[in-house]
């Protein structure tokens, strides 16, 4: 068996937020296109507000699943944000498994449709026949791949592991704690939780993830967790970075 590539996470700059001052980190959605329309207008007042000379959007990843919008929502994140503020599109889990799905229907299929597969193919037009020895998982592929539009495609096969910024590393899930940031396996990238979650290692960066729902975000000197369960709560949580520190915007508040 090949050993998995590993990734420097700290190099992940990115040229459309090269010279940003300041980053708007979006978390988990999961299909709520109704929070995700209503955390970019919060977002875009908040710039003309806040006037940061060049604000970047950083997203980070689970687009799909669960909620009852995948489609709808990767339909929007597809589109131009408008008045030139750059986007940046981090790979969560649930992309992946998405992406397997397509390559392996059998064997990510059943795994898929349990976490949420389900509602993401139904955003789609694609049904789920409800057979006692399960779906035929390549038909089942097949028609999502025909409902797919290119566009969407695309979106999914461009997504990024990591955004550095500043003192700050963005990822979808978070980092193995026993490896340096510049020999991360890509998996760890987007699937992690612990050990990541209990280490206080000093990576040299902070580590801004979503990824593990929690109540109220989670801020220690070596992360910040900020995925609140959005699909079930309610609560779509941005993390505003820029020189004056950090804050919160959220939904629902």
């Amino acid at each position: 068996m090949s050993t998995p590539e590993l990734i420097d996470a700290s190099r992940y700059p990115s040229p459309e937020a090269a010279d940003a001052t300041a980053i708007y980190a979006v978390g988990d959605v999961h299909g709520r296109l109704d929070l995700l329309e209503e955390i970019e207008a919060a977002i875009a007042t908040d710039i003309v507000a806040s006037r940061p000379l060049r604000p970047v959007i950083c997203y980070l990843g689970d687009y799909v699943d669960r909620g009852p919008a995948s489609a709808q929502v990767i339909d929007r994140l597809a589109t131009p944000f408008g008045d030139g503020v750059a986007r940046v599109f981090l790979k969560g889990n649930h992309e992946d498994r998405m992406l397997e799905f397509l390559e392996a229907p059998a064997a990510a299929g059943p795994a898929w449709l349990q976490y949420g597969g389900r509602e993401a193919l139904e955003s789609y037009g694609v049904s789920v026949p409800d057979r006692p020895d399960g779906p035929d998982w390549t038909d089942l592929r097949d028609a999502l791949s025909s409902a797919l539009p290119p566009t969407h495609i695309l979106f999914l096969r461009a997504l990024r592991l990591a955004f550095a910024w500043r003192g700050h590393l963005f990822v979808h899930a978070g980092l193995d704690p026993a490896r340096p940031v510049h020999a991360q396996h890509a998996r760890d990238l987007m699937w992690i939780r612990e050990p990541f979650l209990s280490a206080d290692r000093d990576w040299g960066v902070r580590v801004v993830h979503g990824h593990v729902i929690v109540d109220e975000p989670v801020f220690r000197p070596n992360r910040i967790g900020i995925d609140t369960g959005a699909y079930h709560s309610g609560r779509l949580t941005c993390l505003v970075v820029s020189d004056d520190g950090t804050r919160l915007i959220q939904t629902g508040r």
